[in-house]
């Protein structure tokens, strides 16, 4: 069972701690529980309550209405504006709870109708990024278990490789050659994969490594097949001191090589960047640096 701050809830939810304490005052909405030593937490269920709460509200029903919806009408209405995508914060509080629930449905459900009502690469950036960096928030806190991270680590991975093999069906590609990696401290690959799939439908080569790969082995790795570009991503926790000096590093290692780096952590920290280094902060700057890259006759 969890245990959650009100700093928690904050952070999975978006809604302020102020505003929580003024609901849990005013509406009796979500109870805390006490430690022993008299410190106030909030467990799985309260969790999942405010969430639900919060698609409500999100939704144009006041908090003082919901407080007088009991358990099961507050689920009923979720569950009806659920099956509208118009709004993709409801597509990302209902992938939360699917992942406090362990619940494959309820997450496969959000994430196709999101897809339907977006498309893929808009659905990537305004609802599956978003929902992955609040489950990193909960994973680096501790508040959310180790299988509740591969839970939804595998189910994401499983729907990016189905579309990667399906574009690997329209035969080879003949564009530069990219090679998509992860640093030796990283973990979460789902970032990676996105991009993978976006490089091969933009028509480039790609050479995709997924575990974690050290400057030695990326060495190795570029005698075999040259590339024209690298990019790793950097999502998991890393201080920026690290960051920088392993993206100095690669610049030793790679001197005229171009890298493209993104994640979460590049636009937390911005950090400082070597010479022929360029952060990707969006999907649609990817897409027109490969163009780019393409248009140059595969050198910079």
């Amino acid at each position: 069972m969890g245990r959650y701050s009100i700093k928690d809830l904050e952070k999975i939810s978006g809604i302020k701690a102020h505003t929580i304490r003024m609901w849990e005052r005013r509406y009796q909405l979500i109870r805390p529980q006490r430690t022993d030593t008299n410190i106030r937490y909030y467990s799985d269920c309260e969790l999942r309550r405010l969430l639900n709460i919060a698609i409500l509200n999100h939704n144009g029903i006041k908090v003082s209405h919901i407080a007088e919806m009991s358990d099961d009408e507050i689920r009923s209405r979720v569950l009806d504006i659920s099956l509208d995508s118009r709004l993709t914060n409801v597509q990302v509080e209902n992938m939360m709870v699917s992942v406090l629930e362990l619940d494959e449905i309820k997450f496969s459900n959000a994430l196709r109708t999101a897809i339907l009502k977006y498309g893929f690469e808009s659905t990537v950036e305004t609802v599956l990024l978003p929902f992955l960096e609040r489950v990193t928030i909960l994973w680096q806190a501790g508040t959310v278990r180790t299988v509740q991270g591969y839970f939804i680590n595998s189910l994401v991975r499983q729907k990016l490789f189905v579309a990667i093999d399906n574009e690997m069906q329209n035969g080879p590609k003949q564009g530069p050659r990219i090679c998509i990696f992860l640093p030796e401290f990283e973990k979460m690959e789902i970032e990676p994969l996105m991009y993978n799939l976006i490089a091969r439908k933009e028509g480039l080569e790609v050479i995709y490594l997924g575990m974690p790969i050290s400057g030695d082995d990326l060495c190795a790795i570029n005698r075999l097949k040259p590339c024209d570009i690298y990019m790793t991503s950097f999502f998991s926790p890393v201080s920026k001191e690290k960051l920088e000096k392993w993206m100095k590093e690669l610049r030793d290692l790679f001197p005229d090589t171009p890298f493209l780096i993104t994640g979460t952590k590049v636009r937390e920290m911005d950090p400082s960047m070597p010479t022929g280094f360029t952060h990707i902060p969006t999907i649609k700057a990817f897409k027109e640096h490969l163009r780019l890259l393409k248009y140059s006759e595969y050198s910079y």
